[in-house]
């Protein structure tokens, strides 16, 4: 059995895929997206990327089929975030007993957020892990396995066990996964990642350019607004952010800009590994 899978960003070039697979007459079975929270309740997202998700889930769903998965991560069985990492008390070392505040590492927390510290569910889903579809899954770090969400609570489903990195038992059929990847045609030093087995680019194959991926997410109502809205995409609280992308934070979403500024206050590290903080930015 081979399944075929995109992992969507909602960038430009994975959304496009979408179009490469289809004129290319190619399969998929699954598309799945990785979710990053800064709160319980408050997405890492600015609020026109969470817009634009259920707006693109909808179109997909509509014109392809499929029901994006959406995974997060869960640790010690809650729902792990930026906020519960940063309010987390060091254990050992000197600075035993004080909080973590801002990350000091360059990539953050931004794996283990989207995939967990102890498994990583992507892997785990190239596998061939997998169970099922268009869930709302999380992974559990504590029992080792993926649980699914009740969707009328949120809850955790008791012992329902989705994923499980456990081998394929002898004697079935063996699982195969074929990745496609939002690579175009004109990202050579990128496209070195495709082995044209289990890593394939849509785009590539195709002949699709960076601008060829654009234009076609413009035709089909599929252009992420982080392109017209914004000058990065990501996490509104990340730290390797520039000085302009907090001000405009501050501007356009000070709910937001006063939750960063009371991390900031609270943070025994300071935002940038700079020493500049997230007030310096104002």
């Amino acid at each position: 059995m081979t399944e075929h899978i995109l992992f969507l960003s909602y960038g430009k070039d994975s959304l496009a895929c979408l179009g490469a697979i289809e004129k290319l007459g190619w399969p998929l079975d699954r598309i799945v997206h990785a979710e990053i929270w800064a709160t319980c309740d408050i997405s890492a997202d600015l609020p026109p990327m969470v817009e634009f998700k259920k707006k693109a889930d909808a179109i997909i769903k509509k014109r392809w089929g499929i029901e994006v998965e959406h995974i997060s991560a869960i640790r010690g069985g809650e729902q792990d975030t930026y906020e519960r990492r940063f309010y987390g008390v060091l254990q050992k070392g000197k600075f035993t007993g004080t909080i973590k505040g801002f990350p000091l590492t360059v990539g953050g927390w931004c794996k283990h957020l989207k995939y967990g510290s102890n498994i990583d569910l992507r892997k785990d889903i190239l596998q061939g892990n997998s169970g099922q579809t268009g869930t709302d899954l999380r992974l559990s770090n504590e029992k080792g396995k993926l649980v699914q969400l009740r969707p009328e609570n949120g809850g955790i489903a008791e012992s329902h066990e989705i994923f499980s990195a456990s081998p394929t038992p002898q004697g079935t059929e063996k699982h195969t996964v074929v990745e496609y990847l939002g690579i175009a045609i004109d990202e050579p030093k990128r496209l070195e990642r495709c082995d044209g087995v289990t890593k394939k680019s849509p785009l590539a194959e195709i002949g699709w350019t960076e601008a060829d991926a654009w234009k076609w997410c413009e035709e089909n109502d599929l252009l992420s607004p982080i392109y017209t809205t914004a000058t990065r995409g990501g996490c509104w609280f990340c730290h390797n952010q520039g000085v302009d992308q907090l001000r405009q934070l501050r501007k356009n979403y000070p709910d937001l800009w006063a939750l960063l500024m009371k991390w900031d206050l609270d943070s025994p590290v300071s935002f940038h590994s700079d020493g500049r903080t997230v007030h310096d930015g104002r």
